[in-house]
């Protein structure tokens, strides 16, 4: 899976955005913390839930369930939105 071309992403201190520069998909801004957005980072290469769980893992200190259901959250939303190519 992917993040989908015409989707950007900014972050301004801890507070991170993506934004759609066109399309029908979805129109409006996603505001997230600073974990969501190293999980969409991570979507900025072809990759797989498991390996962003894995660096997820790596970057922060809490138990693997937890993060797992948080990237699910995250990956979910940006179905919700068709931001992901799969």
């Amino acid at each position: 899976m992917k993040l989908k071309e015409g989707f950007v992403t900014h972050a301004i201190d801890d507070t991170h955005f993506l934004v759609p520069l066109g399309g029908d998909a979805f129109h409006g801004i996603v505001r997230s913390n600073e974990t969501a957005g190293f999980i969409v980072d991570c979507l900025k290469n072809e990759t797989t839930e498991e390996a962003i769980i894995d660096a997820v893992c790596g970057e922060y200190d809490a138990p693997r369930e937890t993060i797992a259901k948080d990237v699910r959250k995250v990956l979910d939303t940006l179905r919700s939105i068709k931001a992901l190519d799969e």
